[in-house]
């Protein structure tokens, strides 16, 4: 029995509908869909280059370079002849080949038809964005030669991205019983909603820590790849017997609260077990009733009179 000569608050031990809360910590990175490789479908030269820097900002159909290749100014005369003599004297087939050919080259389809239109072909050949997003990459340079199956860009979109969230082990027994997840990057006001999608099929050995593959809506792409962000999880409401952290101390492995007696001024301290609920609240599995009266600062019943007589 501890007898107070102050005041001391207590708490009721109530039931409270709430979520069980989850906080973990990740990192901002690529979704892998939105990563697209330029490649270089044939070998040629850069005659000018208009992705000329490192993350520069591209939209679809955005022109990259213009290149000279042999290969395709040959196909690209092919076409044309073909188209001549297709209005001479009627050949499909030919005339199908000679524009799949084009296309096996990856030239556009807007080039293809103004050489159809036209009747007229140009010497350069120009590579457009196939996706709206940053240059990430960068291979060439003007004046720069290529070789056929080249990697020219990287084009990344950050529109949508992947959090990948550290979990302890203990925790993925709770996964399943989350369903709502939040991100919060520092120094950004914006929080953010995301969907669970994979937990990776292996853990860090040398951290013991899973990790979890969340999707973030970021449509003004204030979220970046390498980012540090907190990631707040919660499930579905349910009713459990709850006292405040601060009615709860932790000594020797054992959780304790002190409960009052019938004697006013004295707390007679307990073992219970605890598990938490949020940042507020811990539920109480066992050892204490509701209805019961805690002390609201335990720490505040640390005193020496306790600890010498070893009553907790």
């Amino acid at each position: 029995m501890i007898e107070q000569l102050f005041n001391v608050r207590t708490v009721k031990v109530k039931r409270l509908k709430a979520a069980k809360e989850q906080v973990n910590y990740g990192y901002i990175v690529v979704e892998d869909s939105r990563r697209v490789d330029v490649v270089a479908w044939y070998e040629g030269y850069v005659e000018a280059l208009f992705a000329d820097t490192l993350y520069k900002k591209v939209k679809k159909g955005d022109a990259l370079a213009k290149v000279y290749s042999p290969e395709v100014y040959k196909a690209k005369q092919d076409y044309l002849n073909s188209l001549k003599f297709n209005a001479q004297r009627s050949s499909p087939g030919m005339l199908r080949g000679a524009r799949e050919k084009l296309r096996l080259l990856n030239i556009s389809d807007k080039e293809i038809e103004q050489i159809r239109s036209t009747r007229k072909i140009n010497l350069y050949t120009t590579i457009y964005a196939p996706m709206s997003g940053w240059i990430f990459s960068k291979k060439i340079n003007e004046g720069s030669s290529f070789k056929k199956q080249a990697m020219l860009f990287e084009i990344v979109n950050l529109e949508q991205v992947w959090l990948e969230a550290k979990l302890f082990q203990k925790e993925l027994a709770k996964l399943n019983t989350l369903q709502h997840f939040t991100v919060k990057a520092e120094g950004i006001p914006t929080v953010f909603k995301a969907r669970k999608t994979l937990l990776y099929p292996r853990l860090d050995p040398k951290e013991a820590t899973a990790t979890l593959r969340l999707v973030v809506d970021n449509p003004n792409e204030e979220l970046k790849p390498g980012m540090y962000a907190k990631v707040h999880a919660s499930g579905k409401k349910q009713t459990d017997l709850v006292i405040p952290r601060t009615a709860a101390l932790r000594k020797d492995g054992r959780w304790y609260a002190f409960i009052a007696t019938e004697f006013k001024g004295e707390y007679e301290p307990v073992k219970i077990e605890l598990e938490p609920l949020d940042n507020q609240y811990f539920v109480v599995k066992k050892g204490l009733s509701e209805g019961e009266s805690v002390v609201n600062n335990a720490l505040f019943m640390m005193d020496s009179d306790a600890q010498i007589n070893s009553i907790y």
